[in-house]
């Protein structure tokens, strides 16, 4: 065993509303919404720092290239997209101190040196008992096969093994696997706990290396992504190298707003809820006007969701339009309406939208 340890306000724009009278009866507003668009406030500064294109990485010879393939997998809320995000060095997955954020696959990918690292991000492995939850676990187990180079499999130091990680080691053990270990969070835990730690996740019996890092604060992530540059193949990448994730934007936009809601929304509500990019149109003037859907299980829900005098709503809306600016790096008017569909959870299209197998 190996073990390595790690070295030390928006606005709300006019754009950014909910039309609530129109869904009183679950319709939609989107024809109304022309009229709004003529009177936009196209001559205000929105006063935004955008973030800076990343940096693509000198150009390398095909013949000194290499390509590593890599699944993250874990408990639920381990830190598997804080880590993908900070590898990749942009926001492919979204995150938030709730449990199950992750639904889907998403891929993200690294340069580092001459190695192209891709990440397959999955969600939480946990026992299921929902349908929703079982067509998250099972494409957690399917990206966690596609993972050709190697497996990680993070663990929340704080919380050590619990009877979730005891869940994935059988797993992987039934199925011949073997993964290095990421020991997350370690600056939450005192420093005479780690190595015995460190020596109860040897004792599992599937780790071939043990790394300690802050997902968070990047220790340790950096000698990570050393070691899966030493590993990865020969050969000519697979994405250009420029490219973050292979995530539609379409797809993206709506787990940004799902992100938001995750945040500014308490208890089982977000779970009870999905979002949906209806349209995305391209202005003439550069702008994007992108229209989602929120769909929510109960009247109840879609009154949380709304806020008083629809304010949790415009908040959602006001934050994740920043953030799609800056991702973007253009202007967004940003259109969100709140929809009623009891069984959307039990709705095919839906599982579709979120890139997730239906089980039967």
């Amino acid at each position: 065993m190996t073990i390595e340890t790690p070295g030390k306000t928006p606005g709300t724009p006019a754009e950014d509303e909910i039309r609530d009278d129109d869904l009183q009866d679950g319709g939609s507003a989107a024809e109304d919404l022309d009229d709004d668009w003529d009177d936009d406030d196209e001559d205000e500064d929105d006063g935004l720092d955008m973030l800076p294109p990343p940096e693509a990485p000198a150009s390398v010879p095909v013949d000194e290239q290499k390509t590593g393939f890599f699944a993250v997998i874990g408990a639920p809320n381990a830190g598997k997209s804080t880590l993908v995000n900070r590898l990749v060095g942009s926001k492919v997955s979204i995150v938030s101190p709730k449990v199950q954020t992750t639904r889907s696959r998403i891929v993200g990918i690294a340069m580092h040196g001459p190695a192209q690292l891709v990440f397959i991000d999955t969600p939480g492995i946990f026992r299921p008992k929902r349908r929703l939850e079982k067509a998250m676990v099972q494409a957690a187990w399917s990206g966690a096969g596609d993972a050709g180079d190697g497996l990680l499999m993070m663990i929340d130091a704080k919380r050590g093994i619990t009877d979730d990680v005891r869940l994935i080691v059988d797993g992987l053990k039934a199925e011949g696997r073997r993964a290095w270990a990421v020991l997350n969070k370690v600056d939450l835990l005192a420093r005479e706990k780690l190595l015995p730690l460190a020596a109860e996740v040897d004792g599992l019996g599937i780790f071939d290396r043990i790394f300690m890092i802050s997902a968070e604060d990047g220790s340790g992530v950096d000698d990570l992504a050393d070691a899966l540059a030493a590993i990865a193949r020969k050969g000519p990448w697979m994405y250009p190298e420029d490219q973050a994730s292979d995530v539609p934007l379409r797809f993206l936009a709506a787990e940004i707003v799902r992100e938001k809601l995750f945040l500014s929304l308490h208890e089982e509500l977000p779970y009870a809820l999905t979002v949906e990019t209806e349209a995305w149109t391209e202005k003439p003037d550069g702008s994007a006007r992108i229209d989602q859907v929120v769909y929510v299980q109960r009247e109840s829900h879609r009154k949380i969701v709304l806020g008083a005098g629809g304010r949790t709503i415009k908040h959602v809306g006001s934050a994740a339009r920043t953030e799609l600016q800056q991702i973007l790096e253009r202007r967004v008017h940003l259109f969100l309406f709140v929809k009623v569909r009891e069984s959307w959870a039990d709705d095919p299209e839906r599982y579709r939208e979120m890139n997730l197998d239906y089980p039967r």
